[in-house]
């Protein structure tokens, strides 16, 4: 469980939190204004026009994609690199890091920094994506400037040494480049057309509209999961429950208690699969031999949270419904 000297669960105290709000010059980036905009125009204008042209199998091969690049942010990049909620084998790490680049988002280390910084400052001005300042700054607007100052100062108390210590990350952040462009763009373009004879236009714009929708997922457990939703285990931060955002990504939007418990594997207290599909894929890689030492609290600390801190609701985000786990059924 990686836990930093003077924080709880990852999150620095209150004396050592920056404010929530501090005014600072933050340059436009205008490069990635214009990427990001013309991108979702597109993505929507290849929707409205080319998406009924789609083959059944296009429609499942991009859905596919949806599923192992969500697997790859979520098992991997998150759940076991950025908080070390599980100990994984190298073929699995492996296995994770490329599906990680059918993402397309980032180089993993620069991934990690910035989830590990806004987990250690949450909403203040040091998380790179404050929720404090909006829905539109929080979902997208962030990556359209400059960090705030803050976010460069306080971020380098974060600890990465575990990160540039790790031969499979160094590796795809050298390769990055050459990896995913590869992995997120050419093989699932290709694939439609010499597979069932998709025509290149419409295989070309699922894949455009597959990447801005699977963008638009990640980060919406930075914006709509810190803004909506009940707050049953800390009532005074901003991440929420939101089953919403849980089945877009494949169980990420159990947000309250992952800021609470963020070294938990199932980044959930849910005792099912059907709204945290990263969980039974990790549990799945147990089964196999290749995921171990999977983290979670004990339901007397998860209780004794609630009632001290929780704003008094239940709803999905507590059920504990004992359902067999896979290691149970196969």
């Amino acid at each position: 469980m990686l836990v930093q000297p003077g924080t709880e669960n990852g999150r620095d105290s209150n004396l050592n939190q920056p404010p929530k709000h501090m005014p600072a010059e933050q340059p436009l980036i205008w490069r990635n204004i214009i990427v990001i905009v013309v991108l979702h125009i597109v993505a929507i204008y290849l929707f409205a026009t080319r998406s009924r042209e789609m083959k059944f199998w296009t429609w499942m091969w991009s859905i596919l994609y949806l599923l192992s690049a969500g697997f790859g942010v979520t098992a991997g990049l998150h759940r076991l690199w950025a908080h070390r909620s599980y100990s994984a084998k190298l073929p699995l790490r492996i296995l994770l890091v490329l599906l990680y680049c059918l993402a397309g988002q980032t180089h993993p280390s620069k991934w990690l920094r910035v989830h590990r910084t806004h987990h250690r400052y949450t909403d203040t001005c040091a998380d790179p994506h404050n929720a404090n300042r909006g829905f539109f700054f929080s979902h997208i607007g962030w990556l359209m400037m400059k960090h705030h100052p803050a976010v460069k100062k306080y971020g380098k108390n974060v600890d990465m040494s575990d990160i540039a210590a790790d031969s499979v990350i160094r590796f795809v952040d050298k390769y990055y480049a050459l990896i995913m462009v590869p992995l997120c763009f050419v093989l699932p373009a290709i694939v439609p057309v010499y597979v069932w004879n998709e025509t290149w236009d419409v295989s070309i714009s699922s894949v455009i509209i597959r990447y801005v929708w699977a963008l638009n997922s990640t980060f919406s457990v930075n914006s709509f999961a810190h803004l909506w939703g009940n707050r049953p285990y800390n009532r005074t931060l901003k991440s929420t429950e939101n089953p919403v955002v849980s089945f877009f990504t494949i169980g990420e939007g159990w947000h309250n208690y992952h800021h609470c418990f963020p070294w938990d594997y199932k980044a959930a207290e849910l005792g099912f699969y059907r709204l945290n599909l990263t969980t039974a894929f990790i549990d799945f890689m147990a089964w196999l031999g290749w995921a171990y030492d999977l983290k979670t609290p004990n339901a007397k600390l998860v209780d004794r949270l609630c009632a001290n801190k929780g704003d008094g609701t239940t709803g999905l985000s507590r059920g504990r419904i004992d359902i067999p786990k896979i290691s149970d059924v196969l």
